[in-house]
């Protein structure tokens, strides 16, 4: 696709990004559709942009380099992804992978992590459906903070945007709400 995206709006501003993908190579572990920057122009039409697509391997080197990109967009298998597989793997993905950054000092002086989970109940249908649980960690929000506001992915990339600095947004987050509620 050739729509504005996080990827353009990212370089345009000067940051750097990467995909970090928990068995990419592997079709029957990683879905490709949970990877969202590896369809874009931006992304497919430049081979230095397609560098950035990476096993997850590479995020824990990055990680302990101090060399962690701007924008992390970090995706499990299929097995320890929360759907597919059982809730404990998913549990111990987020321990073997996530706690280290958690407690990387450059992360506690001012990361932003979100953790969006992409399905609701079936029976969830109000506003289009999708009611999904988002964690949002950051030394800058407040802490145990439960807000009763509807928000929807378009605000997600909005916050992202704005954290990083991106003067544009792309397509709907334009006009999403803002999520300064949490901070």
């Amino acid at each position: 696709m050739n729509d504005d995206n996080i990827v353009r709006e990212l370089l345009a501003s000067g940051k750097t990004w990467k995909s970090y993908a928990e068995s990419r190579y592997d079709p029957l572990l990683y879905a490709k559709r949970h990877d969202p920057l590896s369809y874009f122009s931006d992304v497919v039409n430049s081979p230095t942009q397609s560098q950035n697509l990476v096993l997850l391997s590479q995020f824990s080197s990055d990680l302990a380099n101090n060399t962690l990109p701007n924008f992390s967009f970090v995706i499990p298998n299929l097995v320890n992804d929360a759907h597919s597989g059982p809730l404990q793997a998913a549990d111990v993905w987020l321990q073997d992978n996530i706690a280290p950054l958690i407690s990387n000092a450059a992360f506690q002086k001012d990361g932003l992590l979100i953790i969006v989970f992409d399905e609701a109940a079936t029976s969830d249908a109000t506003h289009g459906g999708g009611h999904v649980a988002a964690l949002i960690i950051s030394a800058k929000a407040k802490q145990g903070f439960q807000s009763t506001t509807l928000y929807q992915h378009e605000s997600t990339l909005r916050l992202i945007l704005d954290t990083l600095g991106a003067p544009n947004h792309p397509g709907a987050s334009s006009t999403a709400p803002t999520m300064g509620e949490f901070f």
